[in-house]
């Protein structure tokens, strides 16, 4: 299985537009490494490529990758699965929307929220739509097995909250079935759970949502904007948001006790300290054997 991350930025990318922190004029500066939106693409063959999420800068993001050039009226690319209905995770389905024949792959609760965008795609070219929670899994074209977990999230921010629906969030389980190789793609986790464990146990890759290094992080506004904030608990960051890298009951500790599978951050946010590679965070994470790596990566399983 040949895996590509995409773009390994949380929402917005690196360096943010609308912020000018140590970090992002760092970026702009070309002191750090820039990152897009996170999304990534995957294949069994090295034909029939998936893409795993479809962010707003998925033309470029798909243009710096050679494996997935297009030919004349023809795209490696076969259809997306969505981990969920945020903004920068279905932005790139308008880009995409005059190649016909596409699938794309998402839980329930997110195809209904879609409704609106379908109908306007189904303009441009025609898609298939497809439940990634169908019980037993799916397979895709070039030899991949999948199967989608409901993890603990909710409602993107721009929807109406609806608290009965659990499955607003989920995990990719994928599988090659000449291998036998799996990943486990988890870029959106607000709390861990025996699930994702579970997942792990069997996998060689993971994946994983590394947004914020610390409970206490919190996203910046520009200065000239920013209101006084409460100091937030790791509580209330975990409510619709991202389970920190750090501390007892952070995401690295969890993947301690993985040591087997290559373990992967994605999705790291404009505040987060590991983008910096010169960082105490960064070498902390490294000195765990969870690998941070730039747009662009391209490695097989």
């Amino acid at each position: 299985m040949r895996v590509v991350l995409l773009g390994t930025a949380g929402a917005g990318g690196f360096p943010r537009w609308n912020c000018a922190c140590v970090r992002c004029d760092a970026a702009r500066d070309g002191k750090l490494p820039a990152r897009g939106p996170e999304c990534a693409a995957v294949t069994g063959n090295s034909r029939d490529w998936w893409l795993l999420n479809a962010s707003p800068d998925i033309r470029t993001q798909l243009a710096a990758v050679p494996a997935l050039s297009p030919g004349t009226r023809h795209t490696p690319v076969r259809g997306v699965l969505l981990t969920d209905a945020e903004a920068d995770h279905v932005a790139g389905l308008a880009v995409l929307r005059d190649a016909a024949g596409l699938k794309t792959y998402a839980s329930p609760p997110v195809l209904a929220a879609l409704a609106p965008a379908r109908a306007a795609l189904a303009r441009q070219a025609p898609w298939e739509w497809a439940d990634s929670l169908t019980e037993g899994g799916f397979v895709l074209a070039g030899g991949l097995v999948v199967t989608a977990h409901p993890i603990a999230g909710e409602a993107p921010a721009y929807l109406p909250a609806k608290a009965s629906e659990r499955r607003w969030v989920i995990a990719y389980r994928i599988e090659d079935l000449v291998s036998g190789r799996v990943l486990v793609y988890a870029p959106r986790v607000r709390a861990w759970s025996p699930l994702l464990d579970d997942l792990i146990a069997t996998a060689d890759g993971v994946v994983l949502d590394g947004t914020y290094f610390t409970a206490d992080e919190k996203p910046r506004t520009p200065r000239t904007l920013q209101a006084p904030q409460a100091p937030q608990t790791p509580q209330a960051l975990g409510t619709g948001s991202h389970l920190p890298v750090s501390g007892p009951a952070g995401s690295l500790a969890a993947l301690a006790r993985h040591p087997h599978a290559r373990r992967i951050y994605t999705h790291l946010a404009d505040t987060n300290p590991l983008l910096d590679p010169a960082s105490p965070a960064r070498a902390q994470v490294a000195e765990a054997g969870v690998e941070i790596l730039p747009d662009a990566a391209d490695f097989v399983l």
